[in-house]
């Protein structure tokens, strides 16, 4: 079952005039109830939002028809063994605290009060169905979140802690430890309890609530049905939250913003567990905010009702529509009901007439425990077997050797003679080492113990053949080592040869690999340089270091094409066929090259521009065996702007003036989207007197054309020029 949200408008204030009502009731059908919200857009007022709720309760609704409507069905299901949990949402301002404790008058009693006398009654009327079998009893616990911090209101503020009651977690549910409880057996108890109560809370006043809660109140109440053995336990969970506030409105002091700062945070982070559990996700924010926590939406098994307090007038309208959308995510929640398990009661254990003659029997002396360090009881035994006095053992004590921690090696015996190995009794030695049974050691009562000088060991003349023996073998094994032929020595002329021609190879290819590595490494120094250069805006120099690069890279196309772009941008225009190209990096790099400056009229200009092939020819020296391969063509450089327009210039500009969507996308690089862009682009500068691109650098500066663009339709129209 999902949560259930009911929206309330408070009844206009003493201050608030009609004209200013946005947010009224609606319902989906003629003669329903009220189910829709309805407020206008903040920027459009001839725009309505309308919020689907269970039910939407309007300004002339009292507090006895709410509690009759949402609250009191439930507590038939609290006596079921179902939790309940009721809780106000709201803006500050909206109502909330009236809606949870109402005032002193009987027909301003709020949910808490209301909620409390209807326990009462039910408890009753079930002692009185079952004559008396069934007893109920309340408990209440009530405590306040201030600034992220639990206080319990049943103790003076001079008691509490500064840092408050710990939360801890116990069987799925977050607990207060330290919480005070009180047993109320009727309405008069409970009131005395919760005006002493209220007293403690924190409240203040501010420019939009006369008497605003500063912290967030929880009241649970804890009802225990008894029959017999059977205890079942329910919980109902009332809780005031405090409304969130808009400190530009508020006026609010020191202290004030600082209460303000930590409801703010604790409802932000209430929304984000709304958010996060109707998205679906895995985490849920609850540990960023005590209240979240204690409140743990979604996560309760029981029933959930949500009111959301709105005010009706518009200074609220920002705030009211915030509200409206948290509460129309909330009611999306699913919650499970599950009803507390009836615990039975443990009858007391009694103490029978027979245990009385059952006495505890002492504790064996330490002597005879089975953990006493082993070197105590080797030394106790040493002792013992000195002692020519004390009789000896009638019993043996198994050992388990193959257990022991530290392995004993076996010692020569040399004042005892051994027999040979054949002559032993095999069978009885097996018998011995076998673990003895209960009953050989009853049927061998008089068997005395051996002696320490009967363990495993071995004689001197056994001893020195197994040292022969292994001498013997190592000596052997040396002789078979020294006898094995030596390998037949190679024919030292061909081991000489072949060793000088892999030395002179070594050598030849070391000094191939240093010249060629010195020079791409001083070539790759220049190019560095120019980048650097050209970083700063100092193309001169970059053009110099392009150069300086160029012999240690012969015939690279890139990098003839940058000295190109420079030298076009630096109007000093050279041929390709002036390019200084050397076969070798060391001479290329010991000359120096000259540049020609050479301004040509219009006709040439046009001329050379028509005739050229816009290419460079790899002049590097090639060797005979292979053909030589011409390079790739350079990146196209735009023509310098100062200079007049080529016929290649004039047809790429009369293509972009013409508006001609077939045209323009006919052009390299140019796709349909970036023609329909350039194209609207140039109807929008219609009206305006220079509409026309004249230039590449004006064509350039159009959103979305850019250097790259303009170079590549440049490029494209090689075969159009005239």
């Amino acid at each position: 079952m999902s949560v259930r949200v009911v929206a309330r408008i408070r009844p206009l204030l003493e201050k608030e005039l009609d004209k200013d009502v946005i947010v009224r009731a609606d319902s989906t059908e003629p003669g329903k109830p009220a189910t829709l919200v309805k407020i206008p857009s903040p920027k459009n007022e001839s725009e309505e939002f309308s919020f689907a709720f269970t039910s939407v309760y309007d300004q002339s609704t009292t507090q006895d028809a709410l509690f009759t409507a949402e609250v009191a069905p439930h507590i038939k299901a609290l006596f079921q063994g179902l939790d309940v949990t009721i809780f106000a949402y709201g803006v500050t301002g909206t109502g909330k605290t009236h809606t949870m404790r109402g005032g002193l008058k009987l027909a301003d009693r709020g949910v808490i009060p209301r909620l409390l006398s209807g326990v009462y009654r039910r408890g009753k009327k079930i002692a009185k169905d079952t004559g008396g079998q069934t007893t109920v009893d309340v408990v209440l616990s009530y405590y306040e979140i201030y600034n992220d911090k639990v206080f319990d209101l049943f103790e003076p503020p001079e008691k509490r802690q500064p840092s408050g009651l710990p939360l801890r977690e116990k069987d799925g549910k977050t607990m207060v430890v330290g919480l005070s409880e009180r047993a109320c057996e009727d309405l008069q108890d409970f009131s005395r309890l919760y005006i002493e109560a209220n007293n403690n809370r924190v409240t203040a006043s501010t420019k939009l609530n006369a008497h605003s809660s500063r912290s967030h109140a929880i009241m649970r109440i804890k009802v225990t049905q008894t029959t017999g053995d059977q205890v079942r336990e329910s919980v109902a969970s009332a809780i005031d939250l405090a409304g969130s506030e808009d400190n530009r409105r508020t006026d609010n002091g020191k202290e004030r913003l600082v209460e303000s700062a930590a409801i703010n945070k604790s409802l932000f982070v209430l929304s984000q567990c709304i958010d996060a559990i109707s998205r679906g996700d895995k985490r849920i924010p609850y540990r960023e905010s005590k209240m979240t926590r204690i409140l743990s939406l979604g996560q309760n098994n029981g029933i959930t009702v949500m009111i959301l307090n709105l005010a009706p007038i518009r200074s609220y309208h920002l705030d009211t529509l915030s509200s409206l959308n948290v509460s129309s995510r909330a009611k999306r929640i699913e919650v499970r009901e599950i009803e507390n398990e009836v615990v039975f009661k443990q009858v007391p254990r009694t103490n029978s007439g027979s245990s009385t003659s059952t006495l505890r029997q002492p504790l064996r002396p330490l002597s005879n425990a089975h953990n006493i360090h082993s070197g105590t009881i080797a030394a106790k035994a040493t002792e013992k077997a000195a002692d020519p006095t004390r009789p000896v053992k009638l019993f043996n004590v198994y050992t388990d050797r193959s257990k022991s921690a530290v392995p004993v090696r076996p010692t020569a015996n040399m004042t005892q003679t051994r027999k040979p190995l054949v002559e032993r009794d095999l069978p009885a030695k097996a018998s011995k080492l076998a673990r003895p049974s209960q009953s050989s050691l009853i049927a061998q009562p008089t068997q005395p113990a051996q002696p320490a000088e009967q363990k495993l060991s071995i004689s001197a003349e056994q001893l020195e053949a197994i040292v022969e023996k292994k001498v013997s073998e190592i000596l052997a094994s040396r002789e078979n080592k020294t006898a094995e032929p030596a390998p037949a020595p190679a024919d030292p002329d061909i081991n000489d040869a072949v060793r000088r021609r892999l030395e002179a190879l070594e050598r030849r290819i070391a000094n191939e690999e240093r010249e060629r590595d010195d020079g791409r490494s001083e070539g790759l120094r220049f190019l560095l340089a120019a980048r650097q250069a050209k970083e700063t805006g100092n193309d001169v120099v970059a053009l110099q270091m392009y150069e300086e690069a160029l012999p240690f890279f012969p015939g690279q196309a890139k990098l003839l094409g940058k000295i190109e772009k420079l030298r076009v941008k630096l109007g000093n225009m050279l041929p390709t066929e002036s390019l200084p190209v050397s076969s070798s990096p060391r001479n290329g790099h010991e000359k120096k090259r000259r540049r020609i400056a050479a301004e040509d009229s219009d006709e040439e200009y046009q001329q050379d521009r028509g005739d050229e092939d816009m290419s460079f020819v790899d002049v590097a020296a090639k060797t005979k065996s292979r053909k030589a391969k011409p390079a790739k063509p350079p990146k196209m450089v735009l023509p310098d702007p100062a200079r007049p327009a080529s016929p290649r210039t004039q047809n790429l500009l009369s293509i972009v003036n013409s508006r001609d969507l077939a045209q323009i996308k006919g052009l390299h690089g140019f796709g349909s989207k970036k023609a329909q862009d350039l194209v609207d682009y140039l109807e929008h500068l219609a009206d305006e007197e220079d509409a026309e691109i004249e230039t590449l650098a004006q064509l350039k500066t159009i959103p979305g054309m850019g250097g790259r663009t303009v170079e590549r339709a440049y490029d494209g129209l090689v075969g159009l020029a005239i």
